[in-house]
């Protein structure tokens, strides 16, 4: 081989790497949680959580339904964007369920108090909390579901938290209306103009039976979540593992995924439905048709502080520029002793995860 040829073939093999097509993202990606931060001493089951988008500062509320009620430390937490904790705001015997924020305030599902509150972003501990409005029992109790068999039957199912309120998920669209779920009564309420009415008025847009559940978990309706568009409204449905989607303003209910075990809180990010899967301890991400993108996290284990390792019972996320903070609510739902690593926890705690490129071809 001449010198002139040997040093083209050279040159062509030093550029052919970088000829070559990037490889796309997997059709599935897997991934695993990092900490973030643990709560303070004394302080369990992180459930709701909201980011500030300029600050960064993460806001995180507690579900600690311990009995008797007077064991209960139930807290407003606020974080830095890396992990301190700069503030915590007592609730005392009462849970907190949906957190969010909003144009410097911070808007709070007390579940315990049945009632819609809000304070400054900027809260301390002797911050006074403002009630909005206040959750009241629903006729009819809740929607009766008649199941049709295919031998011409039909069961009806008896829901055994009917016409108690169950405040739990909301999210805000971009008029300031604010969306809340009730996981007990099967409905959907809207508040007008969240960000500026007080008092408020509390109207119910929608019940269905696919919002209430007669599953293991007693959560029915549970996190929302908007399209880019506001076009469509997305409802988890925690104990029936469902993912259920309401055209807007008020089209019929249908379901849109199965099988996403103890779905719970929920958000939309870069054309991704994020689903906190409580039973399978995961954070997945479903696309616009329904299927598996992404699965973030599993639980690996107590460590030697008490904390889970990885993830335990996720209740929900919130997105913090490239990375995803998510609660580790690791709450046990049994009575049994011995049956649920939830009972070993004796540290609880946020983690995150950065936010993986999916496959959009």
């Amino acid at each position: 081989m001449s010198i002139k040829r040997c040093v083209a073939v050279v040159f062509a093999l030093f550029l052919l790497p970088a000829s070559l097509p990037k490889a796309a993202p997997p059709d599935v990606v897997y991934g695993q949680v990092t900490p973030f931060a643990e709560l303070p001493e004394g302080v369990r089951n992180p459930e709701g959580l909201a980011v500030n988008p300029v600050t960064g500062e993460v806001y995180g509320g507690t579900f600690d339904v311990r009995a008797p009620a007077t064991l209960r430390n139930n807290q407003l937490l606020r974080y830095s964007n890396n992990g301190k904790l700069l503030a915590q705001r007592s609730f005392g015997q009462t849970p907190l369920t949906g957190v969010e924020f909003k144009d410097g305030q911070i808007y709070v599902l007390n579940f315990g108090g049945s009632k819609l509150q809000r304070m400054p972003a900027n809260f301390t501990s002797t911050t006074p909390v403002e009630d909005l409005l206040s959750f009241a029992a629903l006729t009819p109790p809740a929607a009766t579901p008649r199941v049709d068999n295919q031998d011409g039957s039909q069961d009806v199912i008896t829901y055994g938290s009917k016409g108690m309120p169950g405040p739990n998920g909301m999210v805000f669209d971009k008029q300031n209306n604010l969306y809340i779920s009730d996981s007990f009564q099967g409905a959907i309420y809207r508040v007008d103009k969240a960000t500026s009415c007080g008092p408020c008025t509390l109207q119910t847009v929608a019940r269905d039976s696919l919002f209430a559940t007669s599953g293991a978990l007693p959560f029915g309706a549970n996190g929302l979540a908007f399209n880019a568009a506001e076009t469509v409204l997305y409802i988890n449905n925690a104990g029936d593992g469902r993912v259920l989607r309401m055209p807007m303003p008020g089209g019929p209910v249908t379901i849109f995924a199965e099988s996403v075990f103890g779905a719970d809180g929920l958000l939309f990010h870069d054309g991704y439905l994020w689903v906190a899967s409580n039973q399978s301890d995961a954070m997945v991400a479903l696309d616009e048709q329904g299927r598996v993108r992404a699965r973030i996290g599993q639980f690996l284990g107590i460590g030697p502080d008490g904390a889970p390792k990885g993830l335990l019972f996720p209740s929900g996320g919130a997105v913090q520029g490239k990375r995803m903070i998510v609660a580790n609510l690791a709450f046990p739902l049994t009575s049994t002793t011995g049956d649920e690593w939830e009972e070993e926890v004796t540290r609880w705690t946020l983690v995150s995860f950065e936010i993986p490129r999916l496959n959009t071809q």
